[in-house]
């Protein structure tokens, strides 16, 4: 049963970093971000693919965020550069649900569960 544990999360003044880690996920074909805001949806933010590493990051992020894995500690990791107000939200790792043959943007945005408690990450002066 996969339980995922995310960390890392804090306050931070804008243009700040922060990485989170993520552990617990087990066999997945792609572990990734999600994150919620108050009163807005739940919205993909990066994923990584198992089988080859490739990775997906949402454009208001990208050149910001970045995931990573680290195979040794089995965790994966999203550093978060240049932190922006925005950013604020929980932030929940999640694994994917969908079987092989779909794109990982595809998994990304819309096959993705998250299980754990998230990390609260806000970013304010």
């Amino acid at each position: 049963q996969v339980q995922l544990v995310e960390s890392g999360g804090g306050v931070v003044q804008p243009g700040g970093s922060l990485r989170l880690s993520c552990a617990g996920f087990g066999h997945s074909s792609a572990i990734g971000w999600l994150r919620q805001a108050p009163g807005k949806e739940r919205e993909a933010v990066s994923c990584i693919s198992s089988r080859d590493g490739g990775t997906y990051t949402k454009g208001s992020v990208e050149g910001r965020f970045t995931i990573s894995r680290d195979t040794d500690k089995n965790v994966v990791n999203l550093q978060m550069n240049n932190l922006k107000p925005e950013d604020s939200a929980v932030y929940y790792c999640a694994t994917s649900t969908a079987g092989e043959g779909y794109g990982l943007g595809y998994v990304c945005n819309y096959a993705m569960a998250s299980g754990g408690k998230g990390t609260l990450v806000t970013v304010s002066s």
